[in-house]
Formats: C-alpha cells, sequence, structure tokens
C-alpha cells in the first residue's frame, strides 16, 4: 500500500522505519530530560540488570524479573506522553484533565505492584522458601 492509499503521507518502507526509530529515540531522549520519574525508573532499572547478575538466577526468572522493571518504565513513558499532552491542551484545572492524568498514574502504580509482587515472589521461593 502506497502512501496515498493509506491516508497518511511520508515515507514507506525501510525509510519509515528508520525515521520511527529516529522519533522513538528524540522520544526517550526528551523523556529523561523533562521527566524525573523517568530518570529514576531508569535508575531502577540499571540498579535491577545489576542485582540480577548478582543473583544468577534461572533465565527464565531472570527475564520475568527485569521485564517487570522495564513494564514500569513503559508505561510510565505513556503516562508521561499523556501529562504532556493534557498539559498543552491546556493549564486550567478541567475534570476529564485531572482524570486522564490520575488513571495514568494508576497505571503506574498497578505497573510497580506487578514489579514488587515478582521480584518478591520469585526471590522469596528462591531463598526462603
Amino acid at each position: 500500500m502506497n502512501p496515498e492509499q493509506s491516508g497518511k503521507p511520508g515515507a514507506t518502507g525501510i525509510k519509515r522505519v528508520v525515521n520511527a526509530t529516529g522519533y522513538s529515540i528524540q522520544g526517550l531522549k526528551a523523556a529523561f530530560r523533562h521527566e524525573a520519574a523517568i530518570r529514576q525508573e531508569v535508575s531502577l532499572l540499571i540498579i535491577a540488570a545489576i542485582a540480577l547478575i548478582w543473583l544468577s538466577l534461572p533465565v527464565v526468572e531472570t527475564i520475568l524479573m527485569l521485564a517487570s522493571v522495564v513494564l514500569v518504565l513503559i508505561v510510565e513513558l505513556i503516562n508521561s506522553a499523556i501529562e504532556a499532552v493534557v498539559d498543552r491542551v491546556g493549564t486550567e484545572r478541567h475534570e476529564l484533565s485531572g482524570r486522564a492524568k490520575d488513571i495514568g498514574s494508576a497505571a503506574v502504580l498497578v505497573a510497580l505492584s506487578l514489579a514488587a509482587f515478582t521480584w518478591g515472589y520469585i526471590l522469596y521461593h528462591h531463598f526462603v522458601a
């Protein structure tokens, strides 16, 4: 399908993939530069990766534990994007704006809870039980 058929102008094929990758890298840089929560969660990810190397757990458990922390970062990126869009639309208080931000924050809390449960469960069964 060419751009005219899709209704979206722009590059296609490999050029589109290259452009999309560049935009994603720009997004990561912007999130890291402007969002303290992203910097904190990248730090958490680095600490988690080091801890997992040190712990030497089985591969599947290591992947699950690391993935749970990566999921927190993914959800925080989405939450930060929601907050940026809401703030761009207007700075006045609006029920729907507040709800969108609160729901994004709740998603981060759920992801953090999942990570804590995953780490706790696996570590408990390896070192306590």
